[in-house]
C-alpha cells in the first residue's frame, strides 16, 4: 500500500503509519545490503596482502575468538565496508551504517579507528602516531583500543585462518534486524 501525498506538510498520521510499517515490513533489505557490500570488499586490495573481505573476515574472526560480543563481532566485520565507496571517508560511512544498530561505544570504536590504527603505520605518512591520545578520556577507549592492536592491524595474513561470511551472515541480520536506538 502507498501513500498519496506529494508534500511531507500535506501528510497524515495514517499515512506515516503506513510508511513505519513498510519500512519494518523491508528492515531485512539492510543486512542483505550489507551482505552484498561486505561480499563487494573482496575486489579491493590496494596494495594489502590480502584483499579487505579476507581481512574483515580474519577481523571479525578474531573477534569472535576473543569473546566479543555479537554488535562488536558484527562492526568488526563492517569496519571497513565504507571503502566500497570511499577510503579515506571509510571508517566515518561504516561508523554511520552501524550506528543505528548498535550501542554507541560501538559504532564510535568504528568512527575513530583509524586514529587508533595510525599508531602503527602513521609515521611512513608523516602524520601523528598518537592520534588514539585525543581519545583516552571516551567511555570507548579501550575497546577501540583492543579492536585496532588485537584485532584489525594483525588481520592482513594470506594465510591467516578466518571464518567464511556466511559464518557471519545470521549475526549481520540479527544485528541489522531493526534499529537499537
Amino acid at each position: 500500500m502507498a501513500t498519496t501525498f506529494t508534500r511531507m506538510d500535506e501528510s497524515t498520521a495514517e499515512q506515516w503509519a503506513v510508511i513505519g510499517a513498510e519500512t519494518m515490513k523491508h528492515q531485512p533489505r539492510v543486512a542483505e545490503e550489507v551482505l552484498l557490500m561486505l561480499s563487494r570488499l573482496e575486489a579491493i586490495t590496494d596494495g594489502f596482502a590480502t584483499n579487505q573481505l579476507v581481512h574483515s573476515l580474519q577481523t571479525a574472526t578474531l573477534a569472535e575468538a576473543a569473546g566479543a560480543d555479537e554488535e562488536v563481532i558484527v562492526a568488526s566485520l563492517c569496519h571497513d565496508i565504507g571503502k566500497v565507496i570511499s577510503v579515506f571517508g571509510h571508517p566515518d560511512i561504516a561508523a554511520a551504517i552501524l550506528a543505528p544498530y548498535v550501542r554507541p561505544e560501538v559504532s564510535e570504536m568504528i568512527r575513530f579507528h583509524q586514529d587508533f590504527q595510525g599508531r602503527h603505520y602513521y609515521e611512513y605518512f608523516g602524520r601523528d602516531t598518537n592520534l588514539r591520545d585525543r581519545h583516552r578520556d571516551q567511555p570507548w577507549y579501550d575497546l577501540a583500543e583492543q579492536f585496532a592492536d588485537e584485532w584489525d592491524q594483525v588481520a592482513f595474513d594470506p594465510d591467516g585462518h578466518y571464518e567464511p561470511l556466511e559464518h557471519f551472515a545470521p549475526m549481520v541480520r540479527t544485528v541489522f534486524a531493526q534499529p537499537a536506538n
